[in-house]
């Protein structure tokens, strides 16, 4: 058939059922993304003759004779579209990986769609930005300024990528041709499991072998039998040893099986359905208190150095820790409340799936490409896993489609690995949506029980939790999530006596992990929640209680133990975060919606450190290069976090010239000997500072060698319009190449940082529904680098657990198998779910951070849910300790007149 594609004709042959979607791709127009294989993002939206169309439900045959537009086609003459310019002008973007479908409809909306943005956008979705950004763009409401040399930080500069993500040109993982040392690519399909708990006593793989394309067929007989973690830490230590590349015993549904590598994913997945198995099932256990119980199955029979915690109970960790006597604050308190909280299941629900792209290169190197957050960790472990020299490992990330700590791990390079060098082809692995709900991880499920003592007057005597969390069938990330998760909830309360007892227990359900918080959005839920109570039946102000008991500059930052720690007060906001949130819920109430709709408010704070404990690596290289330019090489991968706009910040300010003057290259571990990876909000704050120092070094470098070329001093060099001005003289700075500088941080000590959220919200008495009347965030983020870019991760955080906290559920049926593997069924936040969040920052200098920067990636996820549970007690006297609050449950407590508790 015959086509238009971007002003170009191709004649073609479409598959039998191919969509529209694989057909653009395959013609190398990468800009049409896949996100979800069912219609429900919109990240493939193109238009056909004008009309814009998900492209992954539209059938190729039907686009004969059509003129099909891409992002790539839809500016004329080299300029960019009046959409791509209003998107670039608003930083309508993040990751921005659903951006191309986002400009695609934007761009075909007319004046009445776009007076009704959540009719017309329902289509597309985007999980990083909670959409303000989008409708700022939409509106053609701009808010970048401008690039002033020496002057960037603290100025709401673009990203540098920004026109090749509008324009589809930003390369993602898979947004490669098969060509070069690609030629000959193959594809790989995986067998999962359909059982939650079972060995594999045999496995027929002979018709699979036989069926033509079929490359090769990887069992558990075929990969390595050395343990290792999916997690990815800086300490390979810090996280058990009890997963294998293909395992004979299966532990959850959909867990591999085998692997399938073929010349066409079509050919993988058929003879995926020839492999025959032969299981021994086993008992399942799916409950995590049972599972710790005597007799119930053991997940893991692993050897001491696997470093799990008691296998025989199926404990993967456990903590214990007091400060002063809980039983002690107890008896001296006036008041002594216990409740329990529960969190469920979340999926992180990046638009990019996980996937990777695995090759030999001249060389005889192993190459992975992939979607990481990590990869320098994910190098260090594949070279161990196979046996490798490290240099013998590069793994390259490029531009990464969101993250939220799921591409914290390693689950798909391990295999890709395997298969190249069982083939010795290059072959590619990318997870269906359905795989990325069932196969990668999620968020621990955790139960937690609150102890609260206090006195009259509301000061805290006695502060205890009992933590339960389900880690799945694997214990990466189970012992990080849970001592953390225990550690800055209570860190941020002043109190004598703290105690905690906790366990992260295996079951036969899919894996957690790593998540937006890493564990305290679960206990920070709980610990908010109980406050609000104590205030309560206290009698006091929800605010005043906080401030009455938080930690202020110098206090011991305590949690459940007083072992020397590198923490302690870079600067502090708090109080300002506290003071701009309650004056602002004092404001009048929105407009009366009637009799049947109950208005409320509720607030949460929140705190979380700086940095990860005990380590965490950055390291940048700046060099002046021939033409006059900078080249920043950092390790830390871009997955919407804006660590490169920041990096490019702080080098620019420091140098003396502008962003466009430095180009950056960025997450391949050929640029820099080491970088843990970003995670733990460390993109600014560790990545950012060994930036800083790169830069700051080259500076002196420079100015010494212009000093001893004019004959002067360093004292009255400076930089100035692509020149240093030394004395009298004017030097090019291409006249001073070539120069090299490193830089490494290490991340300590670390500092604190706060947020504090508060919500007025309006629940129908007679049906439960919840409107988000008002989103208020306040935010201590030291000196901001980025003001936009910070006030967008802020916006996506909340909008993201707001998802959390009123429907997003990963639900897991009977027999342990994800029930919700789709959009559809899970329902991420739409542009119509979100309500508008007014952030405000605290007016602090951080004396640790890069040019008094602190973190704020993860921490704004952290205070959302408590601070709405609290408000809808306040709204109609009904408390909901356990999350995702449901309109069907909550109208069906609302008495007729609200109660002070339910």
């Amino acid at each position: 058939m015959n086509l238009v594609v971007n002003g170009r004709e191709f004649a073609v042959a479409p598959r039998p059922g191919q969509c529209l979607r694989t057909l653009l791709r395959e013609l190398g127009w990468f800009g049409v993304k896949k996100g979800c294989d069912a219609g429900d993002c919109g990240a493939c939206t193109v238009h056909v003759d004008g009309r814009p169309v998900h492209s992954c439900l539209y059938p190729a045959f039907r686009a004969e004779g059509a003129r099909v537009t891409t992002i790539e086609g839809l500016a004329e003459g080299g300029a960019f579209h009046p959409m791509q310019q209003a998107f670039l002008d608003a930083q309508g973007y993040q990751c921005g990986f659903c951006t191309a479908g986002m400009v695609m409809t934007a761009a075909a909306l007319d004046q009445a769609q776009r007076r009704d943005l959540p009719q017309a956008l329902k289509g597309n979705l985007c999980r990083c930005t909670g959409y303000r950004a989008i409708a700022d763009a939409v509106d053609g409401i701009a808010h970048v300024e401008a690039d002033v040399a020496g002057a960037g930080f603290g100025r709401s500069l673009p990203a540098p990528a920004g026109p090749a993500v509008v324009t589809g040109r930003a390369r993602y993982t898979m947004d490669v041709a098969p060509e070069g040392e690609l030629a000959g690519l193959a594809h790989m399909k995986i067998l999962r499991a359909p059982h939650a708990h079972a060995r594999i006593v045999a496995i027929d793989a002979a018709a699979a072998r036989a069926l033509p394309g079929v490359v090769a067929v990887l069992t558990h007989e075929d990969a390595p039998q050395a343990l290792f973690s999916t997690a990815r830490h800086h300490h390979v230590t810090d996280d058990v040893d009890d997963t294998r590349v293909l395992d004979p015993v299966i532990r959850h549904v959909g867990q591999r099986v085998a692997a399938v590598v073929a010349e066409s994913e079509a050919a993988a997945e058929a003879a995926c359905a020839l492999i025959r198995v032969e299981y021994k099932l086993l008992p399942a256990v799916f409950d995590p208190v049972e599972a710790m119980t005597p007799g119930a199955p053991v997940l893991h029979d692993k050897p001491a150095a696997s470093r799990i915690a008691n296998p025989a109970r199926n404990i993967v960790a456990e903590l214990h820790g007091e400060i002063g006597s809980l039983a002690d604050g107890l008896a001296g308190a006036d008041l002594v409340f216990t409740a329990r909280y529960a969190t469920q299941r979340v999926q992180h629900a990046h638009l990019e799936t996980h996937g990777a792209i695995g090759w030999r290169d001249a060389e005889g190197r192993l190459v992975i490409r992939t979607s990481s957050q990590t990869p320098f960790l994910t190098r260090d472990a594949l070279a161990n896993l196979y046996g490798l020299p490290r240099e013998q490992v590069r793994v390259v990330t490029e531009r990464v489609g969101g993250g939220f700590g799921g591409k914290q791990e390693m689950l798909v390079e391990d295999i890709v690995a395997l298969a190249v060098f069982r083939t010795g082809r290059p072959v590619k692995l990318e997870y269906t949506r359905a795989e990325q709900f069932a196969a990668s991880t999620c968020r621990h499920p955790m139960t937690i029980e609150v102890t609260v003592g206090a006195t009259r007057d509301g000061t805290l005597t006695a502060l205890g939790l009992n933590v339960v969390s389900n880690t799945g069938a694997y214990g990466n990330h189970a012992a990080g999530v849970l001592f953390h998760g225990a550690n800055e909830c209570l860190t941020l309360y002043r109190c004598a006596n703290k105690r905690v007892d906790g366990y992260a227990v295996y079951t036969n359900t899919p894996p957690s992990g790593a998540f937006r918080g890493y564990g305290l959005s679960q206990s920070i839920f709980a610990v908010e929640s109980a406050m609000d109570e104590v205030a309560h039946r206290l009698g006091i102000d929800p605010f005043a209680l906080r401030r009455r008991n938080v930690i202020v500059p110098g206090d011991g930052l305590l949690a459940y133990d007083d072992h020397p720690h590198d923490v302690e007060f870079g600067s502090y906001g708090l109080d300002q975060c506290l003071d701009r949130v309650e004056a602002a819920l004092k404001e009048p109430p929105k407009p009366d919606l009637g009799p049947d709709w109950l208005v409320g408010r509720g607030m949460a704070a929140s705190m979380i450190d700086t940095v990860p404990p005990r380590g965490h690596v950055g390291m940048s290289r700046i060099a002046l290069t021939p033409e006059g330019r900078f080249e920043l090489r950092v390790g830390t991968a871009e997955f919407g976090n804006g660590t490169t706009t920041v990096h490019g910040q702080i080098a620019a300010t420091v140098l003396g010239v502008t962003g466009a003057d430095i180009v950056i290259r960025q997450s391949d571990t050929d640029h820099v000997a080491h970088d843990t990876g970003a995670y733990g909000s460390t993109g600014t704050v560790v990545a950012g500072e060994a930036t800083r120092r790169a830069a700051q070094e080259l500076l002196g470098l420079l100015l010494a060698r212009a000093a001893a070329r004019a004959g002067t001093v360093t004292d009255h060099c400076r930089v100035e319009g692509g020149h240093v001005v030394a004395g009298a003289n004017r030097i090019p700075l291409a006249d001073l190449a070539p120069l090299e500088a490193e830089g490494r941080a290490d991340g300590s000590p670390r500092s604190v940082a706060f947020n504090v959220q508060g919500f007025e919200v309006a629940v129908h008495r007679r049906s439960g529904e919840i409107q988000l009347l008002r989103s208020l965030h306040a935010a201590d983020a030291g000196a901001v680098v980025n003001p936009m870019q910070c006030r967008g991760q802020i916006e996506g955080g909340v909008a993201q657990a707001i998802g959390a906290a009123l429907y997003e559920h990963l639900l897991v049926d009977a027999a342990g198998a994800v029930a919700n593997p789709t959009f559809r069924g899970y329902h991420i936040p739409t542009f119509a779910d979100v309500p508008r969040t007014e952030v405000f920052f605290a007016d602090t200098y951080d004396s640790l951070g890069p040019l008094g920067a602190k973190s704020m990636s993860e921490s704004p996820y952290n205070p959302v849910a408590p601070a709405l549970a609290n408000a809808i007690f306040d709204a109609t006297g009904v408390r909901l300790r356990a999350t995702p609050f449901k309109a069907d449950e909550l109208y069906a407590l609302i008495p007729a007149e609200p109660a002070e508790t339910i």
